[in-house]
């Protein structure tokens, strides 16, 4: 992943909305819905359930996973350095810590980032 310039200006969650929105210093605008963050956890925990999941005998599944309602209520957001969030759920997890880079290339936009786009 390629290293981002850009650094957020304002970060803002909507609980009611269920979306983490950031402003970013090149102007661009991304909103993060809750579930999609949840899902994307970068702590350890979470990567190795992302890889396992994206195993040989998957590639032609689809599958739906059931998540607990408090998997994906965002209770809290805290600053890590310059550099970073932590972001804290109902169900307690707090391991992640989510990347200025990670984020901006995490983007649903799709226009800098993986390729990820919300449905």
């Amino acid at each position: 992943m390629e290293q981002v310039k850009s650094k957020p200006k304002r970060v803002s969650a909507s609980r009611n909305e269920a979306i983490l929105r950031i402003e970013w210093e090149d102007g661009h605008k991304s909103e993060y819905p809750f579930g999609m963050l949840r899902a994307a956890c970068p702590c350890a925990d979470c990567r190795a359930s992302h890889d396992q999941d994206q195993g040989a005998e998957k590639e032609d599944m689809l599958e739906l996973t059931f998540r607990d309602e408090n998997t994906t209520i965002l209770e809290g957001i805290e600053q890590v350095g310059n550099y970073a969030v932590k972001l804290v759920w109902r169900d307690g997890h707090d391991a992640g810590i989510y990347t200025w880079d990670y984020l901006y290339h995490l983007c649903p936009c799709g226009d800098h980032g993986d390729g990820r786009r919300s449905a």
